[in-house]
């Protein structure tokens, strides 16, 4: 993996820069469309790369493990061919779903044992195995297993967390050296920041994973469900520390105001459900505020989606014509939803990349967040 900064703001950290893999060159800042068991909800792969157009998408290690299970994704050489995608994909290690989705997990040093939550089975995931999974899913950036601290936490669980976080990381680094590359092209490991919103544990952390001199570097347990001013705090506290060379990769966030304003403290990299969940659910994100599609007030109005056009669907139907596919709940409204709230975010960071290059990006941004901070 190579990545080469272009250009810093002068007003802020926002980065212009560009990373180049086996699968392509991603151009930074870059949201990640998430496509959790091997589909981007509601979106044929031929509109996510026409229409959308991202350099790289999200897929889950825990979901995918569970099924289709790691002999078919082997049988089918590799989650790119499974599902059909040429471009750059990176796995997260699954540390988060263990902690939020499955019941009765134990952790302990070795690993976590979990129990699925499609059919109850029991499982058990090591930073070795996880490695392994990664190996044969073959993303080209694969995180390595953590533990998510909840929100919530106190400070010595938290600091417990964070110790073995970093001993797990060590043991991903060790046996992944052990574990050839299956599909013919590289993978890049970029370890997490853990330490909730604790400022010393945050900075330890930052300065434990800087020292790994991995290609890059991501930031964990953030976007969990405390206010946006702390995730603020961390995210620049950690920022100052990692390494300016290497890429940053904020983990689960967020809305486009809570991305715009970490682009600000030099955040590289991003990932959320966010437009495809709340796409399903009516809403619409706009570079001029949000939009429950559901509201009586769109019922008979009759003007696009989205005058901007991010994508064809923004031009082709109406609001009103939406507003009735979600009245009749009928799945095409979802799928048109979808298409727009993602055609908006990568809108959204190529556009923030446009003004960092042209070193008007500060202006913009405030502009930008005082926008779309409405409700329409």
């Amino acid at each position: 993996m190579k990545f080469d900064l272009l250009q810093t703001d002068a007003q802020s950290r926002a980065r212009a820069g560009k990373i180049t893999l086996d699968h392509g060159v991603i151009e930074t800042p870059i949201f990640m469309p998430v496509g959790t068991v091997a589909t981007v909800k509601g979106v044929h792969q031929r509109e996510l790369k026409e229409e959308i157009n991202p350099d790289i998408i999200l897929g889950n290690t825990y979901h995918l493990y569970l099924r289709p299970k790691m002999e078919i994704l082997k049988a089918a050489g590799g989650l790119h061919k499974f599902m059909n995608w040429d471009r750059n994909i990176l796995t997260d290690s699954g540390g988060f779903q263990v902690y939020s989705l499955s019941s009765n997990r134990k952790i302990k040093e070795e690993g976590v044992k979990f129990k699925s939550h499609i059919d109850g089975s029991y499982h058990f995931f090591s930073p070795e195995s996880v490695m392994e999974i990664q190996r044969t899913i073959g993303a080209d950036i694969i995180m390595a297993f953590d533990e998510c601290t909840p929100y919530p936490c106190d400070y010595r669980y938290a600091k417990r967390s964070m110790h073995r976080t970093h001993r797990w990381l060590d043991r991903c680094v060790d046996h992944l050296a052990k574990v050839p590359e299956m599909y013919g092209y590289s993978q890049t490991l970029f370890p997490i920041v853990q330490g909730s919103t604790f400022k010393d544990l945050r900075e330890q952390s930052a300065e434990y994973i800087a020292n790994v001199g991995a290609a890059g570097n991501a930031i964990g347990g953030l976007s969990v469900g405390e206010p946006a001013e702390e995730m603020y705090a961390m995210t620049e506290l950690v920022c100052g520390i990692l390494p300016t060379e290497k890429p940053r990769y904020l983990m689960g966030v967020g809305t486009p105001i809570n991305i715009l304003e970490n682009i600000a403290l030099g955040v590289d990299m991003f990932d959320c459900v966010m437009p495809t969940r709340n796409a399903r659910n009516g809403m619409l994100f706009t570079a001029n505020g949000s939009i429950n599609i559901k509201n009586k007030k769109w019922e008979a109005d009759f003007s696009p989606i989205d005058e901007n056009g991010y994508t064809w669907v923004d031009t082709t139907y109406t609001k009103a014509y939406l507003r009735h596919l979600f009245a009749a709940n009928e799945s095409l409204g979802k799928q048109i939803a979808s298409i727009h709230n993602l055609g908006f975010y990568l809108w959204l960071v190529r556009e923030a990349r446009r003004q960092i290059l042209a070193g008007t990006f500060t202006e913009w941004k405030n502009k930008m967040v005082k926008q779309m901070d409405q409700r329409l």
